[in-house]
């Protein structure tokens, strides 16, 4: 669909409030009605952007919350090159998960999009990019001699991420983000450790 400018901003405005309301405490049983209270647009409009309601709109935000997660993470997810970057990745993750609270683009996809047609398939993507910068990441260390050749880069990548997937779920649950820094702490120290005890 060939949008104007105006169509554009709409079409985003409506992605954007649908978001914010699926991170609030009242997400269960959104209905396009109340997307439309939330967005200040008709019925019509939604179906004008959004032929096929509200899975292609819940879509839609899964694509929205994915490029949320890795862009709140740069420009330090891209250049994780020394000890110091890591710490920097690190703080940017805690701090920006603190400052979302309950509200945070991974618990939504995690939970109320995850059931949305074709959503499997944004979070697999959004994972895969993810692991990849984190891998990446991990490899210059060793090229730099930092982190140990026997230390696999996969798998710790695939830790950490899992490691922040659960951390988040307690922040979400709890509103603390002491379980979320345990585990940044403690996985980035035994990356620290792996195969041989590189500068710090």
């Amino acid at each position: 669909m060939k949008l104007t400018a105006k169509g554009r901003a709409t079409r985003q405005r409506i992605i954007e409030g649908a978001a914010a309301h699926l991170r609030g405490d009242d997400a269960a049983g959104v209905t396009l009605d109340d997307i439309r209270a939330i967005t200040g647009t008709s019925k019509g409009q939604i179906f004008h952007y959004f032929p096929d309601g509200k899975e292609e709109l819940f879509l839609a935000v899964a694509r929205f919350e994915a490029g949320r997660v890795l862009d709140d993470q740069q420009p330090h997810l891209g250049a994780l090159t020394s000890w110091a970057a890591w710490d920097r990745w690190r703080d940017s993750v805690v701090a920006r998960y603190r400052a979302q609270g309950r509200s945070c683009p991974l618990g939504v996809l995690m939970g109320e999009l995850g059931s949305t047609p074709g959503a499997q398939e944004v979070i697999g993507t959004l994972l895969h990019q993810w692991e990849a910068e984190l891998r990446r990441g991990i490899a210059e260390m060793q090229r730099r001699g930092h982190v140990g050749a026997s230390a696999d880069p996969a798998r710790l990548s695939a830790a950490l991420i899992a490691g922040i997937q659960g951390g988040v779920q307690v922040l979400r649950s709890t509103g603390s983000a002491a379980y979320l820094e345990a585990v940044l702490d403690t996985l980035i120290d035994h990356l620290k450790t792996s195969g041989l005890a590189g500068p710090k």
